[in-house]
């Protein structure tokens, strides 16, 4: 069985449209209409959008026979459209490369092992709080973990509202065929003038699939252990 939200295509079907209408008369707004930009706008109206879920055939037909409301959230969609892009061009993502069109990788369809998403918390080990304004990297093999695109950072600056928060998503690497098992190894490190520095290593398993995985999934996940900083001269380490 695979669930399908109805109201994604509507959503990604009118940005396509709209889009193109800006490019087409020669975009008077100079607004960006870049691959990160369309899918920022994507993101914005379909946090704003009741999803629509269906299971089957049926449910397509049903969907169709709905016209009246179909039209509704149809306009709906639109309006939230052109608002999504103004915000969005207002704050451009200050780590994409505007302007320019993104193309599928051409090593898509070959065997990989696509590393999960990495994800955990830092606290300061003196009074427990969630840690922001400093860097978290990963490495493997002593080197900078690639991301899987502009949208994941390496370092990642933890920020007041995620809590303690970081996230990492590794680019993903070749394999020679499908179903290959391998042990990955990384390490997570904080350095900062107000805390003993933090090394944190961990191994990740992973099966080779016979092609990129290309969409988040919160199922390919690897949470790590609550992380802590302690102050210089602490004999306590968090490893």
């Amino acid at each position: 069985m695979e669930l399908h939200n109805t109201a994604e295509d509507l959503v990604l079907a009118r940005i396509s449209e709209i889009f193109t209408n800006i490019e087409k008369s020669n975009n008077p707004d100079n607004l960006c209409t870049c691959n990160q930009c369309r899918l920022d706008t994507a993101c914005y109206v379909l946090n704003r959008t009741n999803p629509h879920y269906i299971v089957s055939n049926r449910g397509v037909a049903r969907v169709e026979k709905e016209s009246i409301q179909r039209q509704q959230l149809d306009a709906d969609i639109v309006s939230l459209v052109y608002e999504g892009i103004r915000r969005v061009n207002h704050n451009l993502r200050p780590t994409a490369v505007h302007g320019v069109k993104q193309t599928e990788p051409s090593d898509r369809n070959t065997p990989t092992f696509n590393i999960p998403t990495i994800v955990g918390r830092i606290f300061n080990g003196s009074n427990f709080a969630p840690i922001a304004g400093i860097n978290v990297e990963l490495f493997r093999n002593g080197e900078l973990v690639p991301m899987k695109d502009n949208n994941w950072q390496n370092p990642y600056t933890l920020v007041p509202n995620t809590e303690g928060t970081f996230t990492f998503w590794p680019n993903p690497i070749p394999a020679s065929e499908s179903n290959l098992h391998e042990v990955f190894e990384f390490n997570v490190k904080v350095e900062s003038a107000e805390f003993e520095t933090l090394n944190h290593f961990f191994k990740i398993p992973v099966i080779s699939d016979a092609h990129r995985v290309s969409s988040f999934s919160l199922t390919h996940t690897v949470k790590l252990p609550d992380l802590y900083l302690f102050p210089p001269g602490n004999d306590d380490e968090a490893l």
